[in-house]
């Protein structure tokens, strides 16, 4: 299969509507487009579609039992699959959509078992990428949509890193160009009595609490429940892993530097290439290996939009082991460290 990567250029309208026309007409078809969101690149395929669906995990190749987000572009869509839809759900929706939410409720039957991975829930999202909405509305409103790798791999924050794990395996790519955000969106389970955090993301549970009071975290965060058939997309497979081993070095800023200096020096003695993560403010400090800057911790969101290009780019550069400083930020870095924690198969060092 020929994939085409089609480049959506600003100030070229025309173009693109037809650009995005095409990709609708694909997803129609019942085939695989690849499109730009505020998050992360997603995998397209018709929601209401089982074979459409299918073909999702057989490109991603992602275990089946894995629950795909439906992407819609209006509230009104939203009653056509989700069974009962509770008010505070409606609030939230009414403050973070369009954005980078999910939200879980009961699905109507219109929802195939292929979509839900076999649940009796949906993950719904409202994008506000302007590209991810137009082309929702005319694919005919519904689009299951994961992030666009290959399934374990870091997803892809650029359209080139959708075209290297995804080229000859789907039809088409819209570039967008890079992602503002950098990682997935929040999920929040409404089919339970109390609302509950699933997946850590952009909006935070503080700012979910402001607007409906009282929710609850889920425990499999903060452990390895592997056991748990999960409700939330991408919660129970090891995620985000670049081929190296990666580390991460928790403790004092000195101390941690110090011990990734010396960490370092080890691996590449015996041989290994071995790559550092660090920030704008800390980078000098590292004296071996490949040393990458992931952002400043003076602004979070830099650390969130970089991490999974970074882990990309060692990728390329055929590195062994990876030892990362660990990003506990003030508002997002519970997201940040869900990734990274997964990515790292929760191999931390205490400094």
């Amino acid at each position: 299969m020929q994939t085409i990567t089609a480049k959506l250029i600003e100030g070229e309208e025309a173009q693109n509507r037809r650009k995005i026309e095409k990709a609708a007409a694909i997803l129609k078809d019942g085939g695989l487009v690849a499109f730009p969101t505020e998050t992360v690149y997603g995998l397209g395929a018709d929601a209401l579609n089982p074979a459409a669906a299918g073909r999702i995990y057989q490109a991603k190749g992602r275990p089946s039992d894995n629950p795909l987000i439906v992407h819609i572009s209006c509230m009104k869509d939203l009653e056509k699959i989700a069974a009962r839809v509770p008010l505070q759900a409606k609030k939230l929706a009414e403050h973070f959509w369009p954005g980078p939410l999910t939200m879980i409720f009961e699905k109507r039957g219109i929802v195939p078992a292929e979509t839900t991975g076999g649940l009796d829930t949906v993950a719904v999202r409202m994008p506000s990428h302007p590209v991810a909405l137009s082309l929702i509305q005319a694919a005919g409103g519904y689009i299951a949509a994961p992030s666009a790798n290959t399934s374990g791999r870091p997803s892809p924050t650029l359209a080139e890193h959708v075209a290297q794990d995804m080229d000859g395996r789907i039809p088409m790519i819209l570039d967008g160009g890079a992602v503002g955000i950098g990682i997935e969106s929040t999920i929040v389970d409404f089919s339970e009595e109390i609302p509950m955090v699933l997946r850590p993301g952009y909006i935070t549970p503080a700012m979910i609490e402001e607007v409906i009071g009282e929710i609850r975290i889920d425990p499999g965060l903060a452990e390895d429940g592997l056991s748990i058939r999960p409700k939330a997309p991408g919660m129970k497979y090891k995620h985000y892993a670049p081929k190296a081993e990666l580390i991460l070095v928790n403790g004092a800023q000195e101390k941690v530097q110090q011990t990734i200096n010396n960490l370092t020096r080890e691996a590449i003695e015996s041989g290994k290439n071995a790559g550092v993560i660090g920030t704008d403010e800390s980078c000098g400090c590292y004296r071996y290996g490949i040393v990458k800057s992931i952002g400043t911790r003076n602004d979070e969101d830099t650390i969130a939009r970089h991490l999974y290009g970074i882990l990309r780019e060692f990728d390329e550069q055929d590195v062994d082991i990876i030892y990362s400083e660990s990003f506990s930020t003030p508002r997002i870095g519970q997201a940040i460290m869900n990734r990274m924690l997964k990515a790292a198969g929760h191999q931390v060092i205490e400094a």
